[in-house]
C-alpha cells in the first residue's frame, strides 16, 4: 500500500456543548394507555377476556377473580336463602348454583352466562315468593345475586357492543319492572337498585373497553404511517439519487455529442453515408439530453428550484478530506485514510455514491454520537472500492435517536449501494459504537472489466 497518502485529521482541544436532542426521546405510556392495552377486547368470539394482555398474569386475572367470586357466593348463598329467606336445603342448593356457578363463563362468553343467570335469578324471584320469612328480606334480587350481577355486567361491558350493552340492561330493568308487580308485601324492592347499579358498571367498563379499542386504532394508523413513511423516504431518495445521477450521464451523452458533431472535422475524406450516420447520432443524443433535462423538470417537483447547490458539480472521493477537515472543524474528532488516485479509479456513479456514503454516515456520527472519535477509510483496488466508517461510544453524551425525521440515511446508503451493484454492512460494534462499510464495484453488473 505504498501508493496510500494517509491524512491524519484531529480536532483541536475545545470545550464541547453537551449535545441536546432536537427531538424527545420516545413517549413513555401512562397507566392509562397500559390499562387500554390490557382491556383490548379478545380478536375471536371464544377468546377470554384481557386474551392480548402482554404479561401472563394479567391474562390468568379474569379467572381468578371469576373463581374467588364464584367460590365466596356458592356458600353463602344457599346459606342465606335457607336460613334468612326460610328456603328450603334442596331449593336452595339448586338455586345457590344456577345463580353463582354460570359466572365461570362470563370470561369467554359473557352473553351465554347472562342469559343463564338471568333465568336463574327470575326463577329464584318467583321461588322465594312462597318462601317462609320473604317479607322481611330484599326482594326480587338477593344481595348475591347484585354482586354476581354487578360481575357479570362488568364482564358484558369490558367485551361487548354498545347496542349488546343497552339491551342487557334493557332486558333487566324490564323483568325487574314486571316482577315488581307480583311483590310480596313487607318486603323491599331491589329491581331499581340492579337497574341503576347495573347501568353504572355497563357504562364504566364499556368506556373502558372503548378506551382500549382507540388504543389499537392508533396503534393500526402509526404502523400504516410508519410503512407510507419509510416507502415515502425511498421514494424521496430515490429521486435525489436520479437527480444527482442526471448530471453524471448527462456529461456522458454531450461527449457523444460533441464527437458526433466533431467526426467530419477531425476525420476528413469521410464518406457521406458516415457523416449522415454521425449527424443522426448527434441528433439522437442531443434530443436525450432535452428528454433528460424534462425528466429533471419532473424529478424536481414544479421545476422551479434554481439552487446553487444543484447546478455545482456532483461532489466525489475527491472532496472527502474537504467533508472531514469541515466534520472537524465542527469539533467532532475524525481520521481519514484516502487511498491515492480512488477518485481517478473510481466512474462518477461509484464516485459520487462514496462521497455521499461518507457525507451521511458522519452526518449520523455527530447527530447520534457526539465527540465520539470516529475514523473514515477509502480503500480502491483492482476490483472495488471500499468505503469504511467507524465510530466510537459518545463520551459526553447519549443522544436517543429521533422518533420523526427524515430518515434518509441508512436508506440513501442502501439505494446507492444498490445502485451501483455493491453490498453494504452497518450495525452496532460491541463497545457502543456504530460501523458503516460499502464495497462499490469499480464495473457495474452489466459491465465487463476492461
Amino acid at each position: 500500500m505504498s501508493d496510500r497518502a494517509r491524512f491524519r485529521l484531529r480536532g483541536r482541544t475545545r470545550e464541547r456543548v453537551r449535545a441536546v436532542p432536537s427531538s424527545p426521546g420516545p413517549r413513555v405510556p401512562g397507566a392509562l394507555a397500559q390499562l387500554a392495552v390490557v382491556l383490548r377486547p379478545p380478536a375471536r368470539a371464544a377468546q377470554p377476556l384481557f386474551a392480548q394482555a402482554p404479561r401472563a398474569w394479567q391474562r390468568m386475572l379474569p379467572f381468578a377473580v371469576v373463581g374467588v367470586f364464584v367460590v365466596s357466593l356458592l356458600p353463602v348463598t344457599i346459606t342465606v336463602l335457607a336460613n334468612d329467606y326460610g328456603l328450603g336445603g334442596g331449593w336452595a342448593g339448586a338455586l345457590g348454583v344456577a345463580q353463582t356457578v354460570p359466572l365461570l363463563l362470563a370470561v369467554t362468553r359473557p352473553v351465554h352466562a347472562w342469559a343463564v343467570i338471568l333465568l336463574a335469578d327470575t326463577i329464584g324471584a318467583v321461588l322465594l315468593l312462597h318462601a317462609e320469612r320473604v317479607g322481611s328480606q330484599v326482594w326480587p334480587w338477593t344481595p348475591m345475586v347484585i354482586v354476581g350481577y354487578l360481575l357479570l355486567m362488568a364482564c358484558l361491558g369490558l367485551r361487548e357492543s354498545i347496542r349488546t350493552l343497552v339491551g342487557v340492561w334493557l332486558a333487566t330493568g324490564a323483568v325487574g319492572a314486571v316482577l315488581g308487580f307480583f311483590q310480596p308485601a313487607g318486603s323491599m324492592n331491589t329491581a331499581a337498585l340492579l337497574f341503576v347499579l347495573g347501568g353504572v358498571v355497563l357504562a364504566l367498563t364499556g368506556a373502558l373497553r372503548g378506551l382500549g379499542d382507540a388504543q389499537q386504532r392508533i396503534a393500526e394508523q402509526e404502523s400504516i404511517s410508519e410503512a407510507e413513511r419509510a416507502r415515502r423516504t425511498l421514494l424521496e431518495e430515490r429521486t435525489r439519487i436520479a437527480r444527482e445521477l442526471h448530471d453524471v450521464v448527462a456529461h456522458h451523452m454531450s461527449v457523444i455529442t460533441v464527437q458526433a458533431d466533431s467526426a467530419p472535422y477531425r476525420l476528413p475524406g469521410m464518406p457521406e453515408p458516415v457523416r449522415e450516420e454521425f449527424a443522426a447520432i448527434a441528433a439522437a443524443a442531443r434530443e436525450s439530453l432535452g428528454e433528460m433535462r424534462r425528466l429533471l423538470t419532473v424529478l424536481r417537483g414544479d421545476g422551479t428550484e434554481r439552487a446553487e447547490g444543484e447546478r455545482a458539480p456532483q461532489p466525489g472521493i475527491g472532496r472527502i478530506q474537504q467533508l472531514v477537515e469541515a466534520t472537524v472543524r465542527a469539533g467532532q474528532p475524525v481520521e481519514l485514510s484516502l487511498a491515492a488516485g480512488a477518485s481517478e479509479a473510481a466512474p462518477p456513479a461509484v464516485d459520487l455514491s462514496a462521497y455521499r456514503i461518507v457525507q451521511e454516515a458522519l452526518a449520523n456520527v455527530v447527530r447520534h454520537a457526539p465527540g465520539a472519535a470516529a475514523r473514515v477509510s477509502v480503500t480502491v483496488d483492482a476490483d472495488e472500492v471500499l468505503v469504511l466508517v467507524v465510530n466510537g461510544p459518545a463520551p459526553d453524551a447519549v443522544v436517543a435517536l429521533e422518533s420523526s425525521g427524515t430518515g434518509h440515511g441508512l436508506v440513501g446508503m442502501r439505494e446507492r449501494v444498490r445502485l451501483t451493484g455493491g453490498t453494504l454492512d452497518t450495525g452496532p460494534l460491541p463497545d457502543g459504537g456504530f460501523r458503516v462499510a460499502a464495497r462499490l464495484p469499480l464495473n457495474t453488473p452489466d459491465e465487463e472489466p476492461s
